[in-house]
């Protein structure tokens, strides 16, 4: 298009939109004062039906405003159902039974027969059709003086006292619901040692070993370490948290790298599989340092895919790697009684064996890297559908009005006894989350599990809806409380 048939008759005004990107503002009028000499004349039936169109939309909505006072189309509408009457329901009439037509005298005055319904195009029956009786419709209508309290009760905001059906789930609980607060971090005590850790006995190693990592878990494991006389180098990626261990001893590096550089043997021991991946493959990672002297294992509750990425990228750099997957608490941390899983390098589990021996109860090698964190999430799984179950059924005795004591006592009792859900429904029972287990670690360990059953094409339902509970649990905000908070997001 030249430049001469862009602009072909300026003075057409509006209508040389449709033939252009752009209009000059010279080329601008007001249309309902050139809407004679620039639209009417030049144009087609079409166009000109279209403008009249739009003209009578214009002319009626400012007609309407009064009537609207300012509200939207939506909003006008709305107002106006709101207006209008809701049919209020009249029970039908009982209609007397007449006698038999065939027996009757015919009737002087002939009475015209009645319509009969059309019969439904679903229905088959051939019988005898009773009517059924309809249900009673809310009147809706405002300023109708209807009963309140039935409309409460009606929708479940109100209890009936007089209704002895059984019980129901009030919505009324949702205003019942406790605030989410953040729970109460206890402050780790280094300079006591456990009593576990007093009874072991622990031929301590010469060599020297690093730690990345001081969540919740990881501060118990150094706490173990130090007090068992180990030499250890740690990094966090809040500096705050190594003050305290160094003033017992450890010594605080400045990266990852600098970790490894400085120990033999680096534990790593972080919130998931990304953050484990950063820590060897990021910048100032471990990779660079690695050596064939060097060792490496890796503690974080990761997929079997992520463990061997890093573990092929360690053995081309010559060093020797070892997952050991950890099972237990925070508390379990503290006093030195996890259970260790361990897969891959069996020289490097012997190295490993006096740490092992300061911080689990238990340590074994299994087999080859991936064994253990594929048991490990495993374990995970049905720990968290456990405490799913538990959850629900603790929130079914509450609004059965039964006591829960009185079901951990019963559970004590039978073949479900034991430590993990006595000590889960006491902290249900006492609303106490304080963590020992984060709900968001639990379910990032169900989440692997799905994904992991989606390679092998293993249907798991049952831990596919308890992975929906936990993540649900997180999105109110308990992410950071104890596994069993997920209590509250099943009672409320």
């Amino acid at each position: 298009m030249t430049t001469d048939e862009r602009y072909e008759g300026q003075d057409e005004g509006l209508s040389s939109v449709a033939r252009t990107a752009w209009i000059e503002l010279g080329c601008l009028k007001p249309y309902f004062q050139f809407k004679d000499t620039l639209t009417y004349s030049h144009k087609g039936q079409q166009f000109k039906d279209a403008c009249k169109a739009i003209e009578e939309y214009i002319s009626e909505n400012n007609s309407n405003e009064g009537m609207r006072n300012g509200l939207s189309d939506a909003e006008s509408r709305f107002e106006n159902l709101v207006q209008t009457e809701t049919p209020i329901y009249r029970p039908p009439e009982k209609t007397k039974k007449t006698s038999n037509a065939r027996n009757a005298s015919v009737s002087q005055n002939p009475v015209k027969a009645k319509k009969r319904p059309s019969k439904p195009v679903g229905s088959t029956s051939n019988g005898p059709k009773k009517d059924k009786p309809k249900k009673p419709r809310l009147n809706l209508r405002v300023g109708q003086s209807s009963s309140i309290p039935e409309v409460l009760s009606n929708v479940g905001l109100l209890n009936n006292q007089n209704n002895h059906s059984s019980p129901i789930r009030k919505n009324n609980t949702l205003l019942d619901r406790p605030e989410v607060v953040m729970p109460e971090v206890e402050q780790l005590d280094i300079s006591t040692i456990s009593k576990s850790l007093q009874n072991k006995e622990i031929s301590v190693s010469p060599l020297t070993f690093g730690f990345i990592g001081l969540g919740n878990m990881g501060s118990g494991i150094v706490k173990n370490l130090l007090e068992s006389g180990h030499k250890v180098v740690l990094w966090n990626r809040t500096p705050d948290k190594c003050e305290k261990f160094e003033e017992f001893g450890a010594i605080v590096a400045l990266t990852p790298s600098d970790v490894v550089g400085g120990a033999d043997i680096t534990f790593s021991c972080v919130s998931d599989p990304q953050v484990a991946k950063d820590m060897v493959f990021g910048n100032c990672g471990v990779l660079p340092e690695i050596t064939k002297d060097k060792g490496f294992v890796e503690m974080t509750g990761i997929d079997p895919d992520t463990s061997q990425d890093i573990c092929e990228a360690i053995l081309n750099r010559g060093g020797r790697y070892l997952e050991a997957m950890i099972q237990g608490s925070k508390k379990d941390a503290e006093e030195g009684n996890l259970i260790c899983i361990a897969a891959g390098d069996k020289s490097l589990f012997d190295d490993c064996k006096s740490s092992f021996d300061a911080i689990s109860a238990s340590a074994t090698l299994i087999g080859e890297v991936g064994v253990a964190s594929k048991l490990n999430l495993i374990l995970h799984s049905i720990k968290a559908v456990s405490l799913a179950g538990l959850a629900e059924g603790m929130a079914l005795a509450d609004r059965a009005n039964i006591p829960q004591n009185k079901v951990l006592e019963y559970l004590q009792k039978t073949s479900l006894n034991c430590p993990l859900l006595i000590e889960k429904g006491k902290a249900m029972m006492e609303n106490n989350f304080q963590t020992n287990q984060a709900l968001k670690h639990i379910q990032k360990d169900l989440n692997l599990s799905l994904n992991w059953s989606d390679v092998l094409e293993q249907p798991c339902p049952v831990m596919a809806n308890v992975n929906e509970v936990f993540k649900h649990a997180k999105r109110l905000g308990y992410s950071d409380h104890d596994t069993s908070a997920v209590y509250i997001r099943t009672k409320f």
